[in-house]
């Protein structure tokens, strides 16, 4: 198990601990979505043309694995982004460990993501000029973390996702998966109470794919992981799955 080495709040005290418990880690309620004809973009432009979410209420708790499924369109994506403060739903709140994300400011948004959530992409998103130690501590540059401590926690992290032998080596040297683990390190250096995977074994064959899904989730007892994905045997980790159509929940059988 990779270990939680680089707590953002080492002394929170069991008062607080109790209430935090009794919050979902991440809770969208009533969340509506609609993109302009912006080319793909994120943000909704003022001619709004396709509705990615349909009145969506989703919660997660601390320690879940929650996968999302459904055809492409169905609004996987768009619900990763809403989590991870990447947009700001059309109608609807999303809450992060009790913050309601849509009254943030685009500056507060970001240093919530960054403190909080980890992001594993689809198409890994490496720099390609940087090793991957240095692609791995990018987010702890981004919080200010000094240079001894990034290089030790990128390491680390490579170290235990079975990179040892890889640290110095570009994105270009690596396979799609050693890419894929990397990508999945880089999301664990802040120690994030959230990660978010976007099909992250859609381009990896099976047993490739096997061993990233037991890296991501295999990331101790107090953390959230949310994996969008079409692969069963990827959703077969998750603690129980959210089906999706139309930008809807489809209701349990």
């Amino acid at each position: 198990m990779i270990q939680r080495v680089l707590r953002q709040s080492p002394s929170r005290s069991s008062e607080t601990d109790s209430d935090n418990a009794s919050i979902p880690a991440v809770r969208l309620e009533n969340v509506s979505h609609e993109y302009g004809d912006t080319g793909g973009r994120l943000r909704s432009g003022p001619d709004r043309a396709v509705r990615a979410l349909r009145d969506v209420t989703v919660t997660c708790d601390r320690g879940e694995i929650v996968g999302l499924q459904g055809p492409s369109g169905s609004g996987k994506s768009t619900i990763l982004h809403a989590i991870s403060g990447l947009l700001v739903p059309s109608e609807g709140r999303v809450e992060l460990l009790g913050t309601d994300l849509t009254k943030l400011s685009d500056r507060k948004r970001t240093r919530h993501r960054r403190q909080h959530v980890g992001i594993v992409f689809q198409r890994f998103h490496l720099l390609p000029s940087l090793s991957a130690r240095a692609n791995v501590a990018l987010p702890l540059v981004q919080l200010g973390v000094p240079r001894s401590r990034r290089r030790t926690r990128a390491t680390t992290l490579l170290e235990r996702v079975g990179l040892a032998e890889r640290i110095t080596h570009l994105p270009s040297e690596l396979s799609g998966g050693e890419r894929q683990r990397v990508a999945i390190a880089r999301a664990l250096a802040t120690d994030p109470d959230v990660v978010v995977a976007d099909e992250p074994t859609g381009e990896l064959d099976t047993a490739t794919g096997a061993e990233v899904i037991e890296v991501l989730t295999d990331v101790g007892s107090d953390r959230v992981v949310v994996i969008a994905s079409h692969d069963d045997d990827t959703l077969s980790a998750a603690d129980r799955v959210v089906t999706l159509r139309d930008g809807a929940v489809v209701p349990d059988a």
